[in-house]
């Protein structure tokens, strides 16, 4: 669109109406797709079109948000999703990587030779459990304090604190000491237990920035951005579990379990799964640099702190240009929405009491299903016979292939699903993909649980020299079902769950709303760490059948909870949240006084 069009347009916006306040100059040209400040150089645009031309407000505010939300695409805001993203990946990574150890630690501090007939030692099923459930335990209560010092304090002072804990308990947990198997596993779990407190912290915070800084038009995708870093980090913890295994057991070789019972388990084994831990500070460590230099996001500043100038300034930091706002005869309350009501208020109750049960049901009910999925992997691959029975391997040879199964879950199902919804997100939108996701997953789940028994074989079908547990099955069907769980968990609700929670609440909220959400979901967690995981154990064909049937009920639950979400998709976060009425009001309050002076930050 050429300058003298776009002035024509701007002359008729005057004729239609005389009283439109002041706003930026960077505001204009970018509503009309041109560079900012493309009318900076003529003095009539500068000196009277420019200050006419804008929606009616007592100060910059709303101008601020309309340039966040019309800006391009820039180099930072891929900057952002990295910065973010990489906590992320070190989250799913620490999270995850627990699941290619676990058998391992069993076989180095759990072997009994007294028992009649003596098996590859294992964990007590009260002791995996507290392993792999501890640091959700710390990640629910992570999310719920981090949340909430969030809106408190501003996004940039607790982000750092949050990947200082990651970092030091993820070193920490790979360097758990003691004499005996209980010292080991106490000192491990108190470490995950805090790994997990500083990871919850990061689910809030990292949502709520990419919303904060993304425009209208990709907000979906960028959030989604960061969030498919989880299933780069489940790829990366199955990847590295599998390199590393694979060193040592060149390195360090020993005979199968049925050959030697003790000599299987390599006593330079203890090393390899405290490397595998405690290589999750690396990614976030790189970052930390970086997280410090991101300014705080314009929206906290302006609509939480009260300071649209600061909240100009770091505009202009992100978006690389100058940026004009105006200042007005009548002073802006130092915090604009302090008069308004509060978390605990009925009026919050009323306006978004649905959208918070909705966001904690739905993200509860998929986690439960997600997690339960995730943490048990090293029981089902023995049934999808990606696994060879323990009773025929060493110790790092088991490390080695369920890794191995890992990584290969992860690169064909897990990570495709994340990108689909980066991809997809802003076409399509959050409600489907999430009502779509949580139906497929329930079918599929139903299907695998239903035809369990047929899938996955029978022990008693396998011959003396069978190198599966389980025989005469389908296991590559097993896996197919399997794959396409995790695939619509993850392009459905396991990433719109993370999404839509940053998206539909007051800034002043924002935080502390996505940080209960997360810890709902992670409640959820817990209950497949601490009560599904435990009918897989053993297994028992009946016992993980009726777990997997179970599951595709959850799913399908969580389907019908997802009515009570609405759609975010191409609106404003004020619009979404009801804040541009909010700012409408104090824009009329401050009205009668308005003097207003454009002014560059």
């Amino acid at each position: 669109m050429g300058i003298s069009c776009v002035s024509n347009q701007i002359f008729r916006i005057l004729n239609q109406d005389k009283q439109l306040s002041a706003t930026s100059e960077l505001v204009i040209p970018l509503y009309y797709g041109l560079p900012p400040f493309a009318f900076s150089a003529h003095p009539h645009f500068s000196n009277h079109l420019l200050r006419k031309v804008a929606p009616a407000m007592a100060d910059g505010t709303k101008a601020i948000f309309l340039a966040l939300d019309n800006a391009k695409t820039q180099f930072y805001h891929f900057k952002a999703i990295v910065i973010a993203g990489m906590g992320f990946f070190t989250d799913a990574y620490d999270l995850f990587c627990i699941t290619t150890v676990t058998k391992l630690i069993g076989r180095l501090y759990y072997y009994d030779p007294a028992l009649p007939k003596p098996g590859p030692g294992k964990l007590p099923d009260n002791v995996n459990n507290s392993i792999t459930g501890v640091a959700l335990c710390g990640t629910l209560l992570g999310q719920l304090f981090f949340g909430w010092l969030g809106d408190k304090l501003g996004r940039k002072k607790v982000y750092g604190i949050t990947l200082v804990t990651m970092v030091g308990c993820a070193l920490a947990s790979g360097l758990s000491f003691g004499c005996t198997a209980k010292g080991v596993v106490a000192t491990l779990c108190f470490f995950r237990f805090w790994l997990g407190f500083g990871i919850g912290g990061d689910y809030p915070l990292s949502a709520v920035i990419m919303s904060e800084y993304a425009n209208q038009k990709t907000r979906g995708a960028f959030i989604a951005a960061v969030f498919a870093m989880q299933g780069m980090g489940i790829l990366f913890a199955g990847a590295v579990s599998t390199i590393l295994s694979k060193i040592f057991m060149v390195a360090f070789k020993a005979p199968k379990f049925n050959e030697n019972h003790i000599l299987s388990t390599q006593p330079e084994a203890d090393f390899a799964w405290r490397i595998v831990l405690m290589l999750g500070a690396i990614p976030a460590a790189l970052t930390f640099y970086w997280r410090m230099k991101m300014p705080e996001t314009a929206r906290y500043t302006a609509l939480v702190e009260g300071n649209h100038k600061k909240a100009a300034a770091d505009m202009a930091t992100v978006l690389e240009s100058d940026i004009y706002v105006e200042e007005t005869g009548s002073k802006p309350p130092a915090k604009p929405n302090s008069s308004s009501y509060g978390f605990f208020s009925s009026e919050f109750l009323r306006r978004h009491g649905i959208h918070l049960l909705g966001t904690t049901s739905t993200w509860f009910l998929l986690d439960i299903a997600f997690y339960s999925l995730q943490l048990t992997q090293k029981d089902i691959y023995p049934a999808s016979g990606l696994v060879y029975k323990a009773s025929i391997m060493n110790a790092l040879e088991e490390m080695y292939q369920i890794s191995r199964a890992m990584t290969i879950i992860a690169l064909l199902a897990t990570v495709p699903g994340y990108w689909f919804t980066v991809f997809l997100i802003d076409k399509i939108g959050r409600y489907i993909i999430q009502l779509g996701g949580f139906l497929l997953m329930s079918i599929c789940m139903a299907i695998l649980g239903i035809q369990y028994g047929k899938l996955r074989g029978e022990k008693s079908k396998c011959g003396p020299t069978s190198k599966h547990d389980f025989c005469e099955g389908k296991p590559a069907l097993f896996v197919v079902l399997y794959g396409l769980t995790l695939f619509f968990a993850n392009f459905g609700p396991n990433s719109t769950t993370f999404i839509v929670p940053a998206e539909l609440f007051p800034a002043r909220f924002r935080s502390t709303c996505h940080g209960i959400s997360a810890a709902a979901g992670k409640a959820g967690a817990i209950i497949g760490a601490f009560v599904v995981q435990t009918y897989t154990l053993e297994g028992n064909s009946k016992k993980i059948k009726k777990a997997i049937i179970g599951l595709a009920v959850v799913n399908l639950i969580g389907f019908f909870f997802s009515f009570l979400v609405p759609e975010t998709k191409g609106r404003s976060l004020e619009e979404i949240s009801g804040e541009d009425k909010e700012l409408d009001g104090h824009a009329n309050e401050n009205g009668r006084n308005y003097n207003a002076r454009t002014e560059m930050i």
